[in-house]
């Protein structure tokens, strides 16, 4: 947790006319929590309870974190009884490659649930950035028995709100969990010389429609064009090429760091 005083100088530099990516490589705070202080500076207190639990049940109190770790949730993340300890263990697998992906994920997870400690737990290639509590299926309503795309997956009303609210943190979670931003490459002959064009397109890959849907209708709202694209017999790719929209999203996600 940041102080206050760390937070409100972090900003005081975006105000400066900084970009977001410069300010991170400075203070070595991540984008998404600097982002997240924009729409709301002060932390969350540790003594919040679930607000899902409460008498009349409200969304997280940080949307923006939970919009993103809602993303990451639905790419690489599963939710798993633990009985010894009485509660559940939210887990999500970040590659080892993205040391940013790892801590905005570890940041998320403190946002939406700041009474929970978080641990990073290494694996072959990977880590599982884990925190356990009795909650997590309260606020992840879509964990279930078997894997997601066996099951159904839409989300509830006050899910749907914050998507339509955050509807870029969400897609940045999508993104960062199940796709990448890859540079293709193609040829061609101009004035008679065959040359070789390089131009960068997102993708996002999913075995399930229902996840598979919930990017593509959140990418409608946002303006991206986006096509499908299969990529092997079970999983099933969204494809984004177009310049426009490949610099839209380049403004609100970007590459994975």
């Amino acid at each position: 947790m940041y102080d206050m005083e760390t937070r409100e100088r972090t900003l005081a530099l975006l105000s400066q006319g900084r970009s977001l990516n410069s300010v991170s490589k400075q203070t070595g705070i991540s984008r998404y929590a600097i982002r997240s202080w924009q729409t709301r500076i002060e932390p969350v207190s540790r003594a919040t309870e679930c607000p899902r639990c409460e008498r009349m049940p409200r969304p997280p109190e940080n949307a923006v974190a939970y919009a993103y770790l809602l993303g990451l949730y639905l790419g690489d993340g599963c939710i798993s009884a633990q009985p010894q300890r009485g509660g559940y263990a939210l887990r999500i697998a970040c590659a080892d490659a993205w040391p940013g992906l790892i801590t905005a994920c570890r940041d998320a997870m403190r946002d939406v649930r700041p009474m929970n400690s978080v641990c990073v737990i290494a694996c072959q290639g990977c880590v599982m950035v884990t925190s356990y509590s009795r909650h997590w299926p309260c606020l992840f309503p879509q964990h279930g028995p078997g894997r997601k795309h066996e099951r159904p997956i839409v989300l509830e009303a006050w899910q749907r709100q914050i998507v339509d609210a955050h509807p870029w943190e969400f897609l940045r979670g999508l993104v960062h969990s199940d796709g990448c931003r890859i540079t293709n490459w193609t040829t061609r002959t101009a004035g008679g010389e065959r040359r070789r064009y390089e131009y960068p397109r997102y993708f996002f890959t999913n075995t399930s429609t229902d996840i598979l849907r919930l990017c593509t209708d959140t990418l409608d709202k946002v303006g991206v064009e986006w096509r499908p694209s299969r990529q092997s017999r079970r999983a099933q790719s969204v494809s984004v090429a177009r310049r426009a929209s490949v610099a839209l999203m380049d403004r609100h996600i970007g590459p994975k760091h």
